[in-house]
């Protein structure tokens, strides 16, 4: 059962020499030292099981899931992009597992539960289709405080519409009023990236980690659940791609990973953005 751990490191203590960086250990202890309701946003992405071979470090999702709830502040969000290895042709839910203990024992709200389409050559299966998705669930600390929707999709149709039909409770049929129909609406909870080098990044360098999302996500979900100014978690910092998102964007940035090899990658591409690109959505 999830609790508020008692605090180990006094408010005082967390400032800006802790933040902006990227710190190596066990991601557990570290969110450990953390003081509560500290972090607006954390965007990361667990190992997926056995999937890849992350130097042969494991991790405990469940304590890992309780830190995050103690640090995340109220109306917080924490992104968790998962997917799930298939053992003796079974998918593990792994990622189902985890999202019902986020919930059930933690106490975050699953605000959403979008995915992630990865476009272009997936290797192919012989006896079912092509995987092609992740998840993304999107936990929060009660309502998320922030809401910048992605206006990016283009309508088929624009201009004024005429009233449209619409279906109440009760089976009977009312007219909606005319609108005005915009270029573009409201972007939908799948989003599709191109992956792979040249996509993902151009960071030919980060190609070293073995599993790296495509900058675009972590760029999209920072602008969606975060204001420039504010604290954005990774504690599964791998190749560095949500700090250095944070940092172009604008917002304060944080980093764990237990090794040493991608600590200095997250560096690396970090220090490759020497100011904001971007500070609003």
């Amino acid at each position: 059962m999830c609790v508020h751990v008692g605090r180990n490191t006094p408010p005082s203590e967390f400032d800006k020499m802790l933040i902006d960086t990227v710190d190596c250990g066990d991601c557990a202890e570290l969110l450990g030292k953390l003081p509560e309701d500290c972090v607006d946003l954390t965007v990361t992405s667990p190992p997926y099981g056995a999937l890849r071979d992350y130097k042969g470090f494991q991790f405990d999702y469940k304590e890992i899931a309780q830190q995050l709830f103690r640090v995340t502040k109220q109306g917080g969000v924490v992104v968790w992009v998962v997917g799930d290895e298939t053992i003796g042709g079974s998918e593990s839910l792994t990622s189902f597992k985890q999202a019902i203990y986020f919930v059930e024992e933690c106490r975050f709200r699953l605000h959403d539960t979008m995915f992630y389409r990865k476009a272009g050559f997936q290797f192919p299966f012989p006896n079912r289709y092509h995987q092609v998705i992740e998840y993304m669930f999107v936990f929060s600390q009660g309502a998320p405080k922030t809401f910048n929707p992605l206006v990016d999709r283009k309508n088929k149709w624009t201009g004024p519409t005429s009233g449209r039909l619409k279906r109440e409770k009760d089976g009977t049929q009312t007219r909606r009023n005319h609108f005005a129909r915009q270029e573009y609406g409201k972007r939908e909870n799948i989003w599709e990236y191109l992956t792979g080098r040249g996509n993902s990044t151009n960071d030919d360098f980060a190609f070293q980690h073995p599993a790296i999302f495509p900058e675009g996500l972590a760029r999209d979900h920072i602008l969606s659940w975060s204001n420039p100014g504010d604290l954005v978690l990774d504690p599964f910092s791998g190749s560095g791609t949500t700090l250095k998102m944070a940092k172009a964007l604008g917002r304060h940035w944080l980093g764990f990973d237990i090794s040493e090899e991608y600590c200095e990658l997250s560096r690396r591409r970090v220090n490759s953005i020497s100011v904001p690109l971007i500070v609003s959505g």
